[in-house]
């Protein structure tokens, strides 16, 4: 992997040309306090209403293609994103912190869903067709419409690969697009959709970063018709209440407090073990979909801790670019304090806390966003530990006794993102699965790393509203039209 100290300074991207501002961000690095892994222009209000007009004047042309058409654009603008590869994983590594193979694959994953959303495109124009019914006598089309301008709102944990979500269904579907990077991690994603950029026409994508103070043009404009945010429960409501002005469309994919349930036939060998451990500590714990409770049958309960306890013993505990490291700092301070919090109020409860891993000692790694991960057993249900979501390196496991008990808890969550189910029944996985409120199930497994990018993602309750991916998501950025003929000899027949 290459490792560059060097500062990333990176601008907009509007209309075909990249734009630098008076005013830019500093990136910090989580793992070195005090220093910045780069800096990225600071977009002012009129540098947002002109990537929103310069996407409105590219949408005529871009729409009016075939899917066809704008499927071969696009493989072609694709084309060759891996060769710088590794170095934005470099920088991705020290704007979020997390280890650099994850965002290796971070990048890498963004180029598996742009290829598979290409391989929709036989699909995109296909009109459907009703035909004359008793009481109906016309024939109707049914076609679908692009929306025009969206804008593409990431987070900073995954963001480049989150992006591939939803960007290539939009541009497929025929709207054109404005990505927002996040503000604490804008770099390597801002040089890779600039990439991408460059290969299409004007203005059809257009990158802007800077303060969200002064991105509600993103949202606000009567001439931005959808936004797709993925971020915090409460982003996605401040979202909602922006766009409510414009009557904006919006996707949200907000949080997850997703529930892991161990039945007690399930295998835990090394194997599921190991796959178990990925899905909570996974970029220190800082996925939405990642397990963040975990209910096991009390027959399983020990052999499960150990088993996690086994994993966790092995945490090298350090700096994303540093070999060897497999668990980096927490994104931000804050985020740090909350986990803490969460920690320590879970001790003082009279919890069983056991925490693992040593803190990196170095002078410049000494004060950086680094928490030893935790396992929190038993605890009382209304711990926060417990009810929200703690995106960081702690999970509570609490035992159970039937399914109907598991599952009911499982279920009494503000969330419904993701869950999963552990056992060597399949259609015991099914029954136990089909009755989760949630979006996603795994059997056997959790996580991003086992995502079907084929199918439809999104979460229930308040863990967001639409779906991505698959041909779902790009109807998700249409509209439909239907064009009704009067059938004269059903219509007759009728009277």
């Amino acid at each position: 992997m290459t490792k560059t100290s060097a500062q990333v300074d990176t601008g907009l991207y509007i209309n075909g040309e990249s734009r630098r501002t008076q005013e830019t961000l500093a990136v910090a690095d989580p793992g070195r306090p005090g220093q910045v892994a780069g800096h990225a222009a600071a977009a002012s209000p009129e540098d947002v209403a002109d990537a929103v007009g310069a996407a409105k004047a590219a949408f005529p042309a871009w729409s009016a293609l075939s899917a066809q058409e704008r499927a071969a654009r696009m493989a072609d603008a694709i084309a060759g994103i891996a060769d710088l590869r590794d170095e934005d994983a470099a920088i991705l590594s020290r704007e979020n912190g997390k280890i650099v193979m994850e965002s290796w694959v971070d990048a890498l994953v963004f180029e598996l869903r742009w290829q598979l959303a290409l391989s929709l495109a036989d699909q995109v124009d296909q009109d459907g067709i009703l035909e004359p019914a008793p009481g109906i006598p016309v024939t109707t089309s049914v076609s679908y419409q692009p929306l025009g301008v969206v804008t593409v709102i990431v987070p900073f944990n995954w963001p480049v690969a989150i992006l591939g979500a939803s960007l290539p269904h939009a541009l497929l579907a025929g709207n054109t697009a404005i990505v927002k990077p996040p503000p604490t991690a804008p770099l390597a994603t801002t040089r890779i959709v600039q990439r991408v950029a460059e290969k299409l026409p004007p203005g059809v994508l257009n990158v802007v970063t800077g303060r969200d103070s002064d991105m509600s043009g993103l949202i606000r404009n009567d001439d931005v018709a959808k936004v797709c945010f993925t971020g915090s429960v409460n982003g996605g409501k401040r979202i909602m209440e922006m766009a409510s002005g414009s009557l904006t469309r919006v996707t949200l994919e907000l949080g997850g407090n997703d529930a892991a349930i161990i039945l007690d036939d399930a295998l835990l060998d090394d194997t599921r073990l190991d796959r178990l451990h990925a899905a909570v500590f996974d970029t220190t714990g800082q996925i939405c979909m990642n397990a963040k409770r975990i209910y096991v049958h009390r027959s399983r309960m020990e052999e499960l801790v150990q088993g996690l306890s086994a994993r966790l013993e092995n945490a090298v505990i350090g700096y994303g670019l540093d070999e060897g490291t497999t668990m980096g700092p927490l994104h931000s301070p804050a985020q740090k304090a909350f986990v803490e919090d969460l920690i320590q109020e879970a001790e003082g409860a009279g919890a069983e806390v056991r925490r693992f891993g040593t803190l990196p000692e170095g002078p410049d790694l000494r004060d950086g966003n680094f928490l030893r991960p935790a396992l929190v057993l038993d605890p009382p249900p209304e711990l926060r530990v417990v009810t929200e979501e703690q995106f960081g390196p702690v999970i509570p496991i609490i035992p159970f006794d039937s399914e109907d008990e598991a599952i009911a808890w499982a279920n009494d969550s503000w969330a419904g993102l993701c869950g999963s189910v552990w056992t060597e029944d399949p259609a015991r996985a099914n029954a136990v699965g089909s009755r989760l409120a949630c979006g996603y199930v795994w059997v056997n497994d959790h996580g991003a790393t086992r995502l079907d990018l084929r199918a439809p993602f999104g979460g229930m309750k308040q863990s967001g509203m639409g779906r991505e991916q698959g041909i779902q998501g790009v109807r998700a950025f249409q509209d439909t039209r239907s064009i009704a003929h009067l059938d004269e000899a059903a219509a007759a027949a009728a009277h």
